[in-house]
């Protein structure tokens, strides 16, 4: 029987997509694992992986098709022994028809959230990782019984070797109860949020031949949506501090000048911002009550400092991910950083190198910017800005002297991080900038 190849969720959230490219074409052999399609979201440009095996019938979708719905059928495989011609068409799965219920007509629940859509299916599978798939499929595993533990509960490799042992299986769902308690009543619609003035306002305000009109891309929709969500729902608060650098300077040069070497260059380059990555990270272990996210219910209080850098792209900003930056050492962090800046630029990061985290730095100093205060981007509760090195006049034991300062801003999610709470975190950050030799025990 032929499967349909279906536009994958490459992340929970993702409802849409652009083929950019097929890398196998109509009568190709298709091998699970195999590489047969790449697939650009507002972030990155992901590849696409094979579960089913068979031969490539029919290409639904072209590529650079953009907006390609989530579950759409892009293309067909035809089963080993199967005529590709006869199987060409996509196979159209019905669901089966509730039964309408006995009781008094009550108002219809809202659909679920579309599970993350398999590569080649024609059924719902589980999130889960490609190489988590192939993995399972190979051990005989059902991976609707696999807990996951990445990002969002994403199935990833280590969750299968878990299950493998007996130690990954989730625990059987509760039989429902015989009568159902009655339906909550629906909370009101939130208010929409404030966009501003309409399209068509703004542009009577300008001569129609003074400007020229570009259109916005994926990335620049989403950032635009989540900063206006951010801004109108989190309570912003900001402490600034100066930061003293002779020091951290200082040892940044020796440990680099220390860096053995790799293939004829030096195994790392420590940078200023390595450097606060780590201090922001001890920070929050020293201050655990700051790593945490809100949610109307409860403070999630994280047990890692997970610290994402904004790093500018074509068209806009992403944030990777540092994971457990206290315990990584500071070649660990830098040589991270460089990689994941690297393929972010190229946007070639997975969805689980930018999505999460505990905090963020944002850091304009190499533009010479002085000082700034940054947007807090939710599930983060607090986001430090990060100004330039420069020579100050400062007073030390009651004369003036000249010493490089830094000013940080701490903004914070007020509801979580409140100004004392958030004052004792840049006191800790400080101390480790100041004293950087705390950073290396």
């Amino acid at each position: 029987m032929p499967t349909n190849i279906l536009m994958p969720a490459l992340s929970p959230t993702m409802e849409k997509g652009n083929l950019a490219k097929w890398l196998k074409k109509e009568g190709d052999t298709i091998k699970s694992g195999d590489i047969i399609a790449e697939i650009e979201t507002d972030k990155a440009t992901m590849e696409v992986e094979a579960v089913d095996e068979g031969i490539l019938a029919r290409i639904v979708v072209p590529e650079g098709t953009a907006d390609v719905a989530v579950n759409e059928i892009i293309g067909v495989i035809a089963a080993e022994g199967e005529d590709a011609k006869a199987a060409a068409a996509p196979v159209k799965s019905e669901a089966p028809k509730a039964e309408a219920p006995k009781a008094a007509p009550a108002a219809a629940a809202p659909a679920a959230a579309p599970a993350a859509a398999p590569v080649a299916s024609s059924g719902e599978r589980p999130f889960a990782s490609p190489l988590a798939r192939r993995l399972a499929k190979e051990a005989g595993l059902d991976l609707s019984k696999v807990q996951g533990s990445g990002p969002h509960g994403r199935i990833v490799e280590k969750d299968i070797e878990a299950a493998k042992t007996g130690g990954g299986a989730k625990a059987a769902p509760a039989a429902a109860p015989a009568t159902a308690a009655p339906a909550a009543a629906p909370k009101p619609a939130a208010a929409p949020l404030a966009t501003g003035p309409s399209d068509e306002q703004v542009k009577k305000l300008f001569a129609a031949d003074s400007y020229d009109e570009v259109p916005h891309d994926g990335m620049r929709k989403t950032i635009a949506r989540r900063l206006l969500e951010a801004k109108q729902t989190v309570p912003h608060f900001y402490v600034t501090v100066d930061c003293e650098l002779d020091a951290l300077l200082k040892l940044r040069g020796e440990l680099n000048a220390a860096a053995p070497e790799k293939d004829g260059k030096p195994a790392y380059k420590l940078s200023v911002n390595d450097m606060v990555i780590k201090a922001l990270a001890l920070a929050l272990k020293a201050v655990p009550d700051a790593n945490v996210s809100w949610t109307e219910n409860a403070m999630l209080k994280h047990k890692h400092a997970d610290v994402g850098v904004a790093v500018s792209i074509p068209g806009g900003l992403i944030t990777p991910i540092i994971r457990d930056a206290c315990h990584k050492s500071l070649s660990q962090i830098s040589n991270e950083m460089k990689d994941m800046a690297a393929r972010a630029k190229a946007r070639k990061l997975k969805p689980e190198e930018y999505q999460g985290g505990t905090t963020a730095v944002s850091n304009l100093g190499m533009f010479g910017v002085k000082d700034f205060a940054a947007i807090v981007n939710p599930p983060h509760a607090t986001i430090l800005a990060v100004g330039a090195g420069e020579q100050r006049a400062v007073v030390k034991g009651g004369q003036l002297a000249v010493a490089t300062v830094m000013s940080v801003t701490l903004s914070t999610d007020h509801r979580a991080v409140d100004g004392a709470l958030g004052a004792e975190l840049l006191a800790a950050f400080k101390g480790y900038i100041e004293k950087p030799m705390a950073m290396l025990v």
